[in-house]
């Protein structure tokens, strides 16, 4: 600003005015100093201003995997709102370490974000209590904070699942499949809860059997998929799945491609392309977008001072069938 100052022949006092678009100078000396800013390449040092006015103008957001499509799309909503704040969003991904996801939380505390949205992968955010006491507005989403009280933002996991198997066992399948993630993570769970409560509300017999809980490589998965639907695995073998994320759903459609006659399939999550297979895939949809932008939006009324009491925003699901999940079970084969 000195440089400026003497390449305008001004005060400082005028740049500075000049620089944070303050009234009182007149038209001439403000294209002066504009001139010796282009001339000199000057730019405004935006943090510096921030922090005397205790903000950074930046946000932390810790989310599962960048390449998942969820989470990009999840992003991307925060981002928007965070732009329309006059905010910079640091993204990182955890890849469901705890560890990592601590590591990461405290780096973007340390580079004094004013707030974080975390997808968390731990059991113990106690960890954040002396950020969040610090004044640093934090809220989850997609999954609840664990052993604190905060903000989330979330999807109703277990009315979407038992939606879907519901939608199964309305088209005639009594034997059911659900591969799901580590039971450890939360939505996991949930979606757990959901088959077992749709099963139970329809007084159909649950075989502990037809449950697969992580890990969700495809190998892994397709080779559940084969003991659910084979002879030699299940006995009679399953003539539906419901599968817990579209990871688990895109290795479940590689299984079921070698297979002349393949189970009905409902997927929680929707897919890219997935109404151009064939047939189309019927999935359980949330809403990524409306979960990010809900995140975001709590987070910033969190920073414009609103102290009400935590919030739990919960979002529903809808059911897109396009015909995987519309088969009926195959008739049991003739006997003699």
């Amino acid at each position: 600003m000195n440089d400026v100052a003497a390449r305008a022949g001004v005060g400082l006092k005028t740049v500075s005015r000049v620089v944070n678009g303050e009234p009182g100078v007149a038209p001439a000396m403000v294209e002066r100093v504009r001139a010796a800013i282009d001339e000199l390449g000057f730019r405004r040092n935006d943090s510096a201003r921030l922090l005397r006015q205790g903000r950074t103008a930046s946000i932390g957001l810790l989310i599962e995997d960048l390449g998942d499509p969820f989470s990009s799309q999840l992003g991307r909503a925060i981002e928007d709102v965070a732009r329309e704040r006059g905010s910079l969003v640091f993204t990182g991904s955890s890849g469901e370490d705890p560890q990592l996801e601590r590591d990461l939380a405290l780096t973007f505390c340390s580079r004094r974000v004013d707030g974080l949205v975390v997808i968390p992968s731990g059991d113990d955010h106690r960890y954040l209590l002396p950020e969040m006491d610090a004044g640093v507005a934090v809220v989850f989403v997609d999954r609840p904070a664990q052993q604190i009280e905060a903000d989330a933002v979330l999807t109703d996991n277990a009315g979407g699942a038992r939606q879907g198997v519901a939608h199964l066992i309305r088209h005639g399948h009594r034997r059911i499949g659900y591969l799901g993630d580590l039971p450890r993570i939360h939505t996991a769970a949930e979606r757990l809860r959901g088959y077992r409560e749709a099963m139970a509300e329809a007084g159909l017999p649950l075989d502990e059997a037809w449950i697969a809980m992580g890990p969700t490589d495809p190998a892994t998965v397709i080779a559940e998929v084969h003991r659910l639907t084979s002879s030699g695995g299940v006995e009679p073998p399953v003539t539906a799945l419901f599968s817990g994320n579209n990871r688990i759903t895109l290795a479940v459609l590689r299984a079921l491609a070698a297979l002349k006659q393949p189970p009905a399939l409902v997927g929680f999550d929707d897919l890219e392309l997935a109404d151009l297979l064939t047939p189309g895939l019927s999935v359980i949809a949330q809403d990524p977008i409306a979960l990010g932008r809900a995140a975001a939006e709590l987070l910033f009324q969190r920073l414009d001072g609103d102290t009400a009491p935590h919030r739990r925003i919960e979002f529903p699901t809808r059911l897109v069938p396009r015909g995987s999940g519309e088969r009926r079970p195959s008739p049991p084969p003739a006997t003699s």
